[in-house]
């Protein structure tokens, strides 16, 4: 295991574990909220994270045993004007689409509470993997506002339209083993087991190429957007990519020396 190299920020832990970043959440005592400084801050580590090749995958959770991030921060929303409201919502969008968009793949390590901005937070990852006492939802309808940084739009898409909607409307949370049910989570496990399964789950993705990985993860983004026949252009184009890396010949040529 590679030591784990810090970075020094605020609101956030950074570190590596061999070929995978994990990055925490650090504000216990709000249940891991994001202010506007946490925002940045998570903006900035995905900047680290996206110019370094050598880091495969990357992990995202909350430090404590409560909560994985219990959205934005509500003291702040009441204090401000629609404008000011406006900001807030692009800065969440653009560090959210970071995430969505990042070059590697991106495992939410649900550990408790992920409530609006943490909800959304979980849906801009690739992969979302709960403990047994997360509670999931999207309850911004009980403040007298909407989801605000993706959570009406990435919801639908990974849940299905009805079933979005019903979450939305009613703000209603849903435990670990509802959100496995709906398809809101990958996987849930107990909470000493949680970073333990992430990271055997990043592991096994950083075996795999890079650039497939990385190719992947973008043509099924495009594609969830475009018409059918568009997605499978786009893939051709992908997979032609692919035969232009080293990688590629170095992999086919191990497997039929194996075999």
């Amino acid at each position: 295991v590679c030591k784990p190299r810090m970075a020094e920020y605020k609101y956030i832990l950074y570190e590596r574990i061999d070929h995978t970043a994990v990055v925490r959440l650090n504000r216990p005592e709000k249940l891991n909220a994001m202010n506007l400084d946490v925002i940045a801050e998570l903006s900035s580590v995905m900047d680290t994270i996206s110019s370094d090749d050598s880091i495969k995958a990357v992990i995202i959770t909350g430090v404590g045993e409560k909560a994985f991030c219990a959205g934005a921060d509500i003291e702040y929303m009441s204090k401000i004007n629609p404008l000011e409201a406006e900001q807030y919502a692009i800065k969440g969008h653009a560090s959210m689409s970071k995430i969505e968009n990042l070059n590697k793949p991106v495992i939410a390590a649900v550990n408790g509470y992920a409530l609006g901005g943490g909800c959304e937070l979980a849906l801009a990852s690739d992969i979302r993997i709960a403990s047994k006492n997360a509670m999931l939802g999207q309850p911004e309808v009980n403040l007298g506002i909407c989801p605000g940084w993706g959570g009406t739009q990435r919801l639908a898409r990974i849940v299905g339209v009805a079933k979005a909607k019903e979450l939305i409307f009613t703000g209603k949370r849903v435990s670990a083993e509802e959100a496995l049910s709906i398809g809101l989570v990958n996987k849930v496990v107990e909470l000493p087991k949680l970073m333990e399964e992430a990271l055997a789950m990043a592991n096994e993705i950083a075996k795999n190429s890079a650039l497939a990985v990385r190719v992947s993860k973008m043509l099924i983004n495009r594609g969830i957007e475009s018409d059918i026949n568009t997605g499978l252009g786009l893939e051709v184009w992908g997979w032609s990519l692919c035969f232009s890396h080293i990688d590629r010949t170095e992999r086919m040529t191990r497997f039929l020396q194996k075999k």
